[in-house]
């Protein structure tokens, strides 16, 4: 252990024992609530504002409400908060972060600090990074919060819902919840909705000209948030601008002529490419030809500033964006993906010209460039609320940038159990070739153990040619599985990428099956929670609908049976995993963020069930190729490596992390960069 890490270890270890008498006064009010009948719990809602209103704090009272939480989750929910769990609910209203690990029950956490700040009236925001989390959230923790008295709203889109335990029950995807205006969303005690949601409201809010026509609270607009992968949201994602534009000048036709010229130069002879810097220039040959192309004299001419801007973003949109990579082309429109999580960033739209460009490139309808009317970063609007806090797993080895930037703590919340996963040391490969023949070995070998798999591809098109690879091997096909889930009936590996979004949940619920083989972009890392054995509720509704039974409308001398019977088998198959070793991770290639590596490990191992990872890496791979060293592929070569020969080598492994933390180091000084000047 470094002595940084001893440092920061012994510091945060001395920050949760501060913290530890305050579990105890929860835990000391438990039997104080738990003979209280539902009506009684509910009525302490009222008790706490009156004792707000008569002066007492929301630490006065901290115990006892964690307590009457805890009790009503129980009953609620079926559910009940460990001891590390209060911890971890003290952390985040405090203000700071909690980094738990994956499993760990981070939605149940926040339920703490969500009840006892919607207390004073003043709204509780819940940030998640897509609609369905946030949808699926505010159903799921919705029973809790209405039982206790609170009241509930989540932002979707263009819609808002509040939540209402007697509504749309014959409707899965709207259970629970009636549609109103967004400005009743925000007036409820706590609102769930995602980071781009809650920025454009306020943007839109203050483009108003009339105070009737905004939306959020106007005392307090930005009282209280937890953020839900708080490093995606405050890190990924901090530079990206929330923009609210109008159309521009009409230039269709400029970027047409650019992505004609661009992909007739040479590479070699015209251009200079920096795949590290992600630049791309002319030379003066490169420079002759799009002069001889646009039949003027000098390109560099003040009077030919305006044709620059457009060189520009076509060069950037043939050589350093590629479909399938950056960007898909979806029903003729083209959508940028995003390269932390894999999703499909739909209505996001580059700048300066590059999204237009991109469209001209692939033959798609070029949309108007557009006039910013209103923009703020996210680091700027999340840097407005009265007290932030924020959950993930991974936030430790970016404690420094949360700090600086946002005057965020970081604490390192507990397992409920010990940790045993294994983390195999990484496998390298002279060519990309070679490593996939070794990754579907792998695979091979797990599916036949009946372990379930979950493999992580950096790009869609790295998870599409895999799943390719596996179907012409035809021994990895999920025939077993599809028996109980038929709602999503897969015969073949399950690709999860930004493609499938809509299919997303079903696919996670199958990822734990007995051999069941995943095949993700980084997209299944954030957000899901894949259960050993798989997913026994979708189990039930499997049998239901095979004996003509509708689980929500049934009596419930009907369902429970289906029910049992459903737990059952889900406890075999959850068992055959356990003994077979646990979800085994593989990641195809390592991600320029440690933290995103990290997500991707920590799918497997939740809550103390065994489970491992082993990384794939080759000097093929874009991180090694824009930073490892040249001298080690060479020697690798001189030495007789040949394409199919694996190395287990600390030596790379180092050179791989260095390759991690200049990239991370590079990226924190652009978004210190923008925080300053924006």
């Amino acid at each position: 252990m470094s002595i940084l890490n001893k440092i920061f270890g012994n510091y945060n270890e001395k920050e949760l024992k501060k913290l530890w008498p305050i579990v105890e006064e929860v835990n000391a009010f438990e039997d104080e609530v738990h003979p209280l009948t539902d009506e009684q719990l509910r009525a302490k809602t009222e008790e706490f504002r009156q004792r707000l209103d008569d002066g007492e704090t929301l630490d006065d009272i901290l115990p006892e409400a964690f307590a009457v939480v805890r009790e009503m989750s129980q009953r609620r929910l079926g559910m009940r908060q460990f001891d590390v769990q209060i911890l971890g609910g003290v952390v985040l209203h405090q203000g700071k972060i909690s980094e738990m690990k994956t499993g760990e029950g981070k939605t149940l956490v926040a339920t703490l600090p969500i009840y006892l700040n919607g207390l004073a009236s003043q709204g509780v925001h819940l940030i998640t990074v897509n609609d369905y989390l946030a949808k699926r959230d505010a159903q799921w923790m919705g029973a809790l919060y209405d039982a206790l008295g609170l009241t509930i709203g989540v932002l979707q889109h263009d819609s808002g819902y509040v939540y209402d335990r007697t509504a749309n029950l014959d409707n899965e995807s709207l259970r629970h919840l009636t549609p109103v205006e967004r400005r009743e969303v925000y007036a409820a005690d706590i609102t769930y909705g995602t980071n781009n949601e809650f920025g454009f409201d306020f943007l839109r809010d203050n483009m108003a000209t009339d105070f009737a026509r905004a939306v959020q609270r106007q005392e307090i607009p930005q009282s209280y948030a937890i953020v839900d992968e708080v490093d995606s949201i405050l890190i990924d994602e901090a530079r990206t601008p929330l923009i609210i534009s109008g159309p521009a000048e009409e230039t269709e036709e400029i970027y047409r002529t650019f992505s004609r010229i661009v992909p007739r130069m040479s590479p070699d002879q015209d251009l200079v490419i920096d795949l590290k810097h992600k630049s791309v220039s002319l030379t003066d040959e490169g420079v002759d030809k799009v002069e001889q192309a646009l039949s003027i004299k000098n390109l560099y001419d003040p009077a030919n500033s305006r044709l620059t801007r457009f060189l520009d973003a076509a060069l950037k949109a043939q050589y350093l964006y590629q479909r399938e990579h950056q960007y898909v082309v979806k029903d003729g429109e083209v959508v940028i993906v995003d390269e932390f999580t894999g999703r499909l960033m739909t209505g996001r739209r580059w700048s300066d010209g590059l999204h237009q460009a991109i469209e001209a490139k692939e033959g798609v309808k070029i949309q108007r460039e557009s006039v910013t009317y209103a923009t703020i970063t996210l680091q700027n609007y999340f840097r407005l609320y009265e007290k932030l806090a924020g959950m993930t797993g991974t936030a430790w080895t970016e404690r420094d940038e949360f700090h600086l930037v946002y005057g965020l703590d970081v604490l390192m919340i507990p397992t409920h159990q010990p940790m045993v996963r294994s983390d195999m040391q990484d496998i390298i490969f002279k060519g990309v070739g070679g490593k996939f023949n070794a990754v579907v070995e792998e695979i091979e070998d797990a599916h036949g153990d009946g372990r379930p798999m979950l493999v992580g591809t950096i790009a869609i098109e790295t998870s599409e040619l895999l799943s390719d690879l596996l179907k012409r091997k035809s021994t990895c096909h999920l025939d077993d599985c599809a028996d109980y889930y038929q709602i999503c009936p897969l015969k073949e590996p399950a690709v999860l990428n930004a493609k499938q979004h809509e299919r997303e949940a079903h696919i996670i619920e199958m990822a734990g099956v007995p051999g069941a083989v995943t095949i993700a972009t980084n997209m299944a890392g954030r957000g899901t929670d894949i259960v050993l054995g798989g997913n026994p509720e979708r189990m039930a509704e499997v049998i239901a609908r095979k004996q003509g039974v509708d689980l929500l409308t049934a009596p419930e001398d009907v369902t429970a049976p289906i029910r049992e019977q459903a737990r059952n088998k889900w406890q075999d198959e959850h068992d055959r995993v356990i003994a077979a070793g646990g979800l085994h991770i593989i990641g195809t290639e390592r991600h320029e963020s440690r933290r995103i590596d990290n997500q991707l490990r920590g799918r497997a191992g939740r809550q103390g069930d065994p489970g491992s990872s082993r990384f794939f890496v080759s000097f093929g791979d874009d991180l090694m190729k824009r930073f490892s060293p040249e001298w080690v592929p060479n020697l690798l070569g001189k030495m007789g490596m040949d394409e199919d020969t694996p190395l287990e080598s600390k030596m790379v492994s180092k050179a791989i992390e260095q390759a991690q933390t200049k990239v991370e180091g590079h990226n924190f000084d652009i978004r210190k960069h923008v925080v300053q000047y924006d």
